[in-house]
């Protein structure tokens, strides 16, 4: 389960700022798309540890109570035979409660370790998941974001375009041409207002990763990370 556990980590490490930089020089989230593939496949492995792991841990406490109800059989067995003066009998009696108590303080051990992993895991799932969502919000944002940027180069060709008609001196393509650039004035006006809207957002959703980063790391020095 440690190998999980480690990939799992990587994934909640990896940085997000980067991973934005490098799709928005990619003009691509394609970067952000393999992240997301990579952490869902994890997700369902994980998944599937916090359930093996999960039952390992019934199995065993189901173990531990039926020997812990032995013991106590046993125990009673012992007093019973010395009493009715069985030395013999009580002999193998603490002989067997001898082995059982090892045994009972094994499942104890054990038991404490696997749930100790469990609930790693499960730690670990609702880290990965929160990391999921938010990566499925940036990659829409992004692809918003390229999307005006694409927009925006379209309309820059095609105002290089008018530009060549509007000096040819025809006054009809002047006039088809001065409606047209009203009309792109007035959308790359929209796309400038959707990308300042955009903007803020991505500024606030990496404002608050870091804050998060430093509430963490102020969390870990103080002892209050599990």
């Amino acid at each position: 389960m440690a190998s999980i556990l480690e990939k799992v980590s990587t994934l909640i490490s990896a940085n997000l700022h980067s991973m934005i930089d490098k799709a928005l020089q990619s003009n691509s989230t394609a970067v952000i798309e393999q992240y997301i593939r990579n952490v869902e496949n994890n997700l369902a492995e994980l998944e599937d540890a916090a359930s093996t792991v999960g039952g390992e841990v019934k199995s065993i406490n189901r173990r531990l109570i039926e020997q812990q109800a032995k013991a106590s059989e046993l125990d009673r067995a012992i007093d019973a035979f010395l009493k009715a003066g069985n030395e013999s009998a009580a002999v193998a009696a603490q002989s067997q409660l001898n082995s059982t108590s090892k045994l009972v303080t094994t499942y104890q051990t054990q038991a404490k370790q696997q749930e100790t992993e469990y609930q790693s895991l499960l730690d670990a799932k609702v880290k990965l998941e929160a990391r999921l969502a938010t990566m499925k919000q940036e990659r829409e944002q992004l692809q918003a974001l390229l999307d005006l940027a694409k927009s925006k180069e379209t309309t820059v060709k095609a105002m290089k375009s008018l530009d060549d008609l509007m000096g040819s001196g025809d006054s009809d393509i002047k006039r088809i041409a001065d409606g047209i650039y009203a009309r792109l004035d007035k959308a790359n006006t929209a796309s400038e207002m959707r990308t300042a809207s955009l903007d803020q957002q991505m500024d606030d959703v990496l404002n608050r990763s870091a804050i998060d980063n430093q509430l963490a790391e102020r969390k870990q020095k103080l002892g209050l990370t599990q």
